[in-house]
């Protein structure tokens, strides 16, 4: 008899020492299976060779003995009897090419591993993290936020000039046609394009970490704290996705092996801070936190990641208990620069498919918040002509305003900002701009001419780019920047500051906390239900809804009474 081709180790050959008498002892297995090869696959615990087995006469005596032995290599041994099976195999296969392959000296650790060493450290890999998106954040608040107020005093004042004049021209001008165009259309758009810098910034900077080949790492870095919340560390793309859109991240949970992973990932993709939201986040910031505008944004990105560790949590404990997640496993590539063809599309890709979503959704909520806004309820003022408290928007508002009351932000206008909100978070600021309603300028007795409107134009996106370099410092604390200020957003965000301060009762600094919270747990969009209900079902889609409605509610209530009772 030739020796083995492969040594198994003394423990595992004397289990098949014994599988192999009891083969040979049933005829009727022997003839059908060599006997070595039948016991190191039984012992391997291949399932269909198992089925196959159990089919023969005599086979229930050879699988039963064989379960003995891997019990008790298991026992023995203390590993998997699949492991030792495979890792005899493969130190074969490395003693073959050892003795085959002649290698070359190994050169020093490459570069990539050097770093790898680094941001994938146990205990530095996070904080890492955690440092990387600080800084991504800080970079889309106080640098890119810059080209916000150029963009708001171009929409308000020379391009809302420009098109006043042209509805003026064909005989529509001081109608409600007008004011439909310039307070519904132009004013609703042009409160969320004012935010596209920060956007194309936030999205520029996570190309460039994909492009880089951190992203990867981040996920193997996350994988831990997605194990803590019962999900496979795969979990973290779909959830990576969701900071950009809720919406082709829950779409993303099919890559995902089995169902309760699929559900649980979809369900926790919602809390994770989307685009739209990062604008109302800049704007509270920058209204009650201005001098730590982009620390708190970071904040509420932070805490949509702890809530949805938690609620993981409550429900791999609950509703959606652990399997038993397989290990993640995945190929981290080599660093390289990132091409700018390649960030050119991903950032542009982004930004175009924001604009092209949201556009839509923006356009008919505009004009139907204009719309309510217009209609009178409780005046005898004619269409167009009411004031805000006696529109239909201010009645809808009323109903539901008092449950928000214990918030902090029970005023009508708020309230309203926040049912539309439920369409799409981008829209919220464009309702607030359009309630709140700030006032032009008064211009100096002289209209200025198209002339001048398209060199304000120019001059003021030069001075925004001259602006951007100067506040590039600001990341590393040092502020070049000369502190002008806006008319327009200095006046929107004043308005906030006085309405939140008087439905708080002279907390307004702690209710605009509280409403950002509420933001960030309250459904994304109608088009982010839409996804749930397709992917997850729609039982589950209403137990999201109806979840994150209320965790919004309770969260909000925490932040502000909490805060109130702390002495805040």
């Amino acid at each position: 008899m030739t020796s083995p081709l492969v040594d198994y180790g003394p423990e595992v050959e004397q289990s098949i020492a014994s599988i192999v008498r009891l083969v040979e002892a049933a005829p009727q297995v022997a003839a059908r299976f060599p006997a070595r090869w039948l016991a190191i696959t039984l012992i391997d615990e291949d399932g269909d060779v198992i089925d196959q087995v159990a089919s023969v006469e005599g086979g229930a005596a050879v699988l039963e003995a064989a379960a003995a032995e891997r019990a008790r290599l298991e026992a023995t041994t203390e590993g998997v009897s699949t492991f030792l099976v495979a890792g005899a195999r493969y130190s074969w296969i490395n003693g073959v090419v050892e003795s085959v392959v002649s290698r070359r000296p190994e050169p020093a650790a490459h570069l990539t591993d050097r770093i790898d060493a680094i941001v994938t450290n146990r205990w530095l890999g996070l904080p890492i993290f955690l440092a990387v998106m600080w800084g991504v954040f800080k970079l889309t608040t106080d640098v890119a936020a810059v080209f916000l107020d150029w963009i708001d005093e171009a929409v308000s004042g020379p391009i809302s000039r420009l098109i006043a004049a042209g509805i003026g021209a064909i005989g529509m001008g001081d109608t409600w046609i007008e004011s439909l165009v310039i307070d519904g259309v132009v004013a609703g758009v042009g409160a969320i394009l004012v935010f596209i810098p920060i956007l194309v910034t936030l999205y520029l900077a996570l190309a460039l970490l994909e492009d880089s080949g951190y992203m990867a790492r981040a996920a193997f870095v996350m994988d831990r704290v997605m194990g803590a919340a019962g999900l496979p560390g795969k979990s973290f793309l779909p959830m990576l996705v969701g900071f950009g859109c809720s919406v082709p991240a829950i779409y993303a949970t099919r890559t995902l092996e089995n169902q309760r992973d699929r559900t649980l990932t979809a369900l926790l993709v919602p809390f994770m801070s989307c685009g739209a939201r990062l604008p109302v986040y800049v704007l509270f910031a920058t209204a009650f936190f201005p001098g730590q505008a982009g620390t708190v944004v970071f904040l509420m990105y932070l805490l949509g990641i702890g809530v949805a560790v938690a609620i993981g949590l409550i429900l791999r404990g609950t509703l959606l208990p652990d399997e038993g997640a397989m290990p993640a496993i995945m190929e981290l590539p080599p660093y390289r620069s990132p091409t700018p063809r390649s960030i050119r599309f991903h950032t542009w890709t982004r930004t175009r498919a924001f604009l092209v979503d949201a556009g839509s959704i923006i356009l008919a909520t505009s004009v139907a918040v204009w719309l309510l806004l217009a209609i009178p309820v409780t005046s005898s003022a004619g269409f167009g002509e009411t004031a805000v408290g006696d529109s239909a928007f201010a009645a809808v508002s009323r109903v539901a305003a008092p449950a928000l009351e214990p918030l902090g932000f029970g005023a009508e206008e708020t309230t309203g900002a926040l049912i539309s909100g439920f369409i799409a978070k981008e829209v919220v600021i464009s309702t607030m701009g359009q309630v709140y309603g700030t006032e032009p300028h008064e211009a100096d007795g002289v209209e200025p001419s198209v002339t001048d409107d398209l060199r304000q134009l120019a001059s003021g996106f030069a001075g925004a780019v001259v602006d951007t370099v100067r506040a590039m410092p600001s990341l590393f604390g040092v502020n070049l920047t000369a502190d002008d200020g806006n008319e327009d957003t200095e006046r929107l965000t004043a308005r906030i500051q006085t309405e939140f301060a008087a439905s708080s009762g002279g907390h307004g600094r702690l209710a605009g906390l509280a409403f950002m919270v509420f933001v960030l747990l309250y459904t994304p969009c109608m088009a982010a239900i839409a996804a749930e209900r397709r992917e997850i079902g729609t039982r589950w889609m209403w137990l999201s809804i109806g979840g994150q409605t209320g965790l919004a509610w309770l969260g909000a209530l925490a932040v502000f009474q909490g805060g109130r009772l702390l002495g805040w």
